[in-house]
């Protein structure tokens, strides 16, 4: 729905800045007039007597002969289906393709994230009702180890008596035994086209630009009193009412400084193009002796030396600077289970934005592979394939372009490698919203504080309270928690972030938009007369 205040210029109500798991994710719920719950029962009764008892505060008449209903002030606003809405993603023109790309890189099988991690808005367990309608069960994989640990309280009682010490106890029992599967690759990517065609959030309004600047001031061209953004891209400018940052993270860089001709002989896991490099291939193909070396202590780091040792490569360094450890998530279970909601409520209690800062990183503690990667790396290790250094950097490395032979040494336990034909590095991508290109405009012109690398957000995922840029996955880490990185925090972000964009625009249109799909889950769920939901729910055609 296109602004008509200005034949010059097109102003669209929204213009996401990421077409990864949050971008979709905000689309996705912007485009659900009737979103999940991401509580129990008991919390969403508790929603709905919040809701009556403000709604009961509130004096509102009948105007049907007049101008129309009144908005109810407790109840925010839907975005209708004509909602203007644009994605820029320099990827690619489609949603997920980025994702799509490094998973054919790594050749990754199943998801790390359990079956309720998903952008899907309509329901908690959507994904794992898609696999089932769709005939695919047999595409889940159980992560064994997660459920029916637990100990009862006659056991624990026991326990204490004989004054062993209580251990850390998984908090997830038989009945959650369905979320704690993963899905395969093309079943996840599946689901994420089925989320793309049920909303119709086609490719047209998609577009692949990078981003390269953000600025939100008045335009001579459109108003004189109402701010708007102007994004400028690689190929022009794009004008919105609002925008959402959508973005995974800085760019990837190598953590030690390279010279231009050392480059081919060193990849960011995020760089990827060929793998391994084509004159590593051609060494593989002679049947010469290769040796690669992977540097990082993470999930990838390990899929990257499994891919190596499945490709012919004859020896892989694995090294990582701490212990290795070995987790079913990047955050523990008691951020993913049954009881994660006291995790979360001591989180949005912490004072200070340090505090929050804090326990996000002592919450994902950095690293780690899964259990299921462990036996895959053990096996390796087992057959001479792949070898194991912990506790263990560079200490200088220097690069032979004639040869393309990387001569490394180790702080260690062990100081020599053989020559070496490439180095990966799995170290991630770093977190720092200051330094990102895009927003050098909005840091300079709307500062806010920097936690850690984390904006400090409004507890509406705005930027600021006068400034509309919402902020999504893991640089709305201080408002979402350890999750923000992760598909769950892509779902409850957008979430929270279309309840803003919602109250927004419909403060802004008024009348039948703000009231239209409140219509809706009225007649649905049997509140008041369904003859006057009707009335006002606008029929297609």
């Amino acid at each position: 729905m296109a602004s008509s205040t200005s034949s010059v210029i097109q102003v669209r109500d929204v213009i996401i800045i990421g077409a990864g798991p949050s971008g979709l994710g905000v689309a996705a719920r912007l485009h659900e007039p009737l979103p999940a719950a991401n509580f129990t029962d008991d919390e969403h009764r508790r929603f709905h007597w919040i809701k009556q008892y403000r709604a009961s505060k509130t004096t509102t008449k009948n105007q049907r002969k007049g101008a129309g209903k009144q908005r109810n002030a407790s109840v925010p606003s839907t975005v209708p289906p004509e909602l203007d809405l644009l994605a820029l993603d320099a990827s690619g023109k489609s949603w997920m393709q980025r994702w799509q790309g490094l998973f054919k890189t790594f050749d990754i099988s199943h998801l790390r994230s359990p079956m309720f991690f998903h952008v899907d808005p309509s329901e908690r367990d959507a994904l794992l009702s898609y696999a089932y309608a769709n005939d695919r069960s047999d595409e889940l994989r159980e992560l064994h180890g997660c459920v029916g640990k637990e100990l009862s309280k006659y056991q624990r009682k026991k326990r204490e008596r004989m004054g062993r010490q209580q251990q850390n106890i998984p908090t997830i029992d038989e009945r959650d035994r369905k979320d704690y599967y993963v899905p395969s690759t093309p079943l996840f990517f599946s689901h994420c086209d089925c989320i793309v065609d049920r909303y119709q959030l086609s490719d047209t309004m998609l577009s692949q630009e990078q981003v390269e600047d953000i600025r939100y001031d008045y335009v001579r061209d459109f108003s004189d009193e109402q701010k708007i953004f102007c994004i400028k891209t690689n190929k022009g400018c794009h004008y919105s009412k609002i925008a959402v940052l959508a973005i995974g993270g800085n760019p990837p860089q190598i953590p030690y400084p390279l010279k231009p001709g050392e480059m081919e002989g060193a990849t960011h896991a995020m760089d990827i193009k060929a793998f391994p490099p084509l004159y590593v291939q051609k060494k593989i193909a002679n049947k010469a002796r290769t040796n690669v070396l992977v540097v990082g202590g993470g999930l990838t780091s390990a899929q990257i030396a499994d891919l190596a040792a499945r490709r012919g490569v004859s020896k892989v360094w694995l090294i990582m600077r701490g212990p290795l450890k070995i987790k079913h998530f990047d955050i523990g279970l008691e951020w993913v289970g049954k009881f994660r909601n006291v995790e979360h409520a001591q989180f949005w209690n912490s004072e200070t934005a340090d505090e929050r800062c804090k326990k996000i990183m002592d919450a994902r503690n950095g690293g780690s592979i899964t259990p299921y990667y462990k036996k895959i790396v053990e096996k390796h290790i087992a057959m001479g394939r792949v070898d194991m250094l912990l506790h263990t950097t560079i200490d200088s490395m220097k690069w032979d372009p004639s040869s393309k032979i990387w001569d490394v040494s180790l702080k260690g336990e062990r100081q020599d490698l053989p020559p070496i034909d490439h180095i990966y590095f799995a170290t991630g991508v770093g977190t720092n919203y200051e330094s990102l290109p895009c927003l050098q405009s909005m840091c300079h012109d709307y500062p806010i504080e920097n936690c850690g690398g984390f904006p400090c957000i409004t507890e509406k995922m705005a930027w600021r309270e006068d400034v509309p840029l919402f902020v999504a996955g893991r640089f709305a880490a201080l408002q979402l928690g350890p999750g923000a990185h992760n598909l769950i925090g892509a779902r409850i972000g957008a979430d929270r972030i279309a309840w803003s964009i919602q109250e927004m625009l419909g403060k802004e249109e008024g009348g039948d938009r703000a009231n239209w799909t409140q219509d809706k889950f009225n007649y649905l769920t049997g509140r008041g007369s369904r003859y006057d939901a009707l009335a006002n729910i606008p029929v297609a055609g």
